[in-house]
């Protein structure tokens, strides 16, 4: 039998490759698509949520106190406490205060949580406010110390479960200095009981001034970031494009 010409069977398979590419062309590009559409869905999905979690915090943040009370109700039932006002009535015990690094106002120093006592015995730890860098120790603030019962107002913040990024430096619990708020080690380190501390955090507001000014109040952070829109545009806008792209070269290939 004779055997086919290389001349004769060239052509096939080159058509055959050209048809394969052309498929797996296809292929990718629909893929790219879809990624780059389920990209910008999710950015929109997120907008939405987060426009409704600003929404709801502002709503919060305009509402009265509450009891403590009732955002240890809350939390039992599963609530989200994040920033709703709160009032509490107890005394400091200064001797005891836990010092998270921070800035505020563009400068370096420490949030000062002290832990407050209640009627009950039991212990909440308050976020009195900003002090600088150069005044961590108490000795350096003594008018801000203050003593007998006292009330504050502000907002209840969750305890965090973990370290929330591992380029957040361990907590350096020997010199009194925490780079997250690890509550069951803020408890222990202060030499508290842990069955007696009121599981959440309160930030103090504005509406108390510290004799002498400092820790100074209010330093709860509500900005939260919110560039969902930008990114959604961005995927969409990269879709709309790898589109362009795919019409213009098989318009182009039409015509040549």
């Amino acid at each position: 039998m004779a055997m086919k010409s290389s001349s004769e069977t060239t052509p096939a398979f080159g058509r055959r490759r050209s048809r394969g590419w052309r498929i797996a062309s296809v292929v990718v590009v629909l893929l790219a698509l879809a990624a780059l559409l389920s990209l910008g869905t999710w950015q929109v999905e997120r907008l939405q949520w987060k426009e409704g979690l600003l929404a709801d915090i502002a709503e919060r943040r305009a509402a009265a106190p509450v009891a403590l009370s009732e955002i240890e109700t809350l939390l039992r039932a599963g609530g989200d406490i994040e920033y709703r006002r709160v009032s509490a009535t107890g005394t400091f015990d200064h001797e005891k205060e836990r010092h998270f690094f921070a800035t505020f106002q563009g400068r370096t120093g420490f949030y000062v949580y002290t832990p407050m006592t209640l009627a009950d015995g039991r212990i909440l730890f308050v976020n009195r406010g900003f002090v600088p860098y150069e005044m961590k120790e108490p000795g350096t603030r003594p008018a801000g110390e203050v003593t007998g019962e006292q009330t504050v107002t502000g907002y209840a913040r969750s305890r965090l479960s973990a370290k929330p990024s591992t380029i957040v430096p361990d907590n350096d619990i020997a010199k009194n200095i925490f780079y997250w708020k690890d509550f069951d080690a803020m408890v222990a380190s202060a030499g508290l009981d842990a069955s007696r501390a009121i599981p959440f955090f309160v930030d103090a507001d504005t509406s108390v001034a510290n004799p002498g000014g400092w820790p100074k109040g209010g330093v709860t952070q509500f900005d939260l970031p919110n560039s969902h829109l930008q990114y959604a545009v961005t995927w969409y806008g990269l879709a709309a494009a790898l589109v362009a792209v795919v019409v213009g070269v098989w318009f182009r290939r039409k015509h040549i």
